[in-house]
């Protein structure tokens, strides 16, 4: 009778566990996840930004100075005034910064991005607070262009 050669099922099982706890440990080095988490909340700060121009613009709409291309302002939720730019916030500090909490600040979650190089005129560019010395207007930021005569603002992401 002849000897039959293989494998044991607890040897299988064994090797594919061995497999298995490889795989979760290398697989974080081949993905990288935080580029795709950094844009995400990029994104959530796009919305936020969008939600709060339109908020702002609603105010400049009842107080009768959306159509003013300088100089308005109106008072946002922390009584401080927010300067426009056809009824909507300007691309400053003084402007659209102010409009969302944690925007800019000792406090903040977000800051400006350092680099100015290729930022468009009368623009903005925001990234996360840990990345602002990294970012660029075109890499891992969120750029707001102010509205022009007849145009509303432009928000756009620049992926990480």
């Amino acid at each position: 009778m002849k000897k039959q050669q293989g494998f044991t099922l607890i040897e299988l099982v064994v090797v594919i566990v061995i497999l298995g706890i490889l795989a979760v440990t290398a697989a974080p080095k081949f993905m990288n996840l935080q580029n795709d988490a950094r844009t995400a909340t990029l994104e959530g700060l796009k919305g936020s930004i969008q939600g709060a121009a339109g908020i702002v613009y609603g105010k400049a709409a009842i107080k009768g100075v959306e159509s003013v291309s300088s100089g308005a302002t109106v008072q946002g939720d922390n009584n401080e005034d927010i300067v426009l730019v056809y009824g909507y916030p300007a691309a400053t500090s003084a402007g659209i910064s102010k409009t969302i909490v944690g925007l800019e600040g000792d406090n903040a979650d977000w800051a400006p991005v350092v680099s100015t190089v290729g930022l468009p005129t009368n623009s903005i560019a925001y990234t996360i607070k840990n990345q602002a010395d990294k970012a660029t207007p075109t890499e891992c930021s969120v750029v707001y262009t102010q509205a022009g005569k007849d145009s509303a603002p432009v928000v756009k992401v620049n992926k990480c």
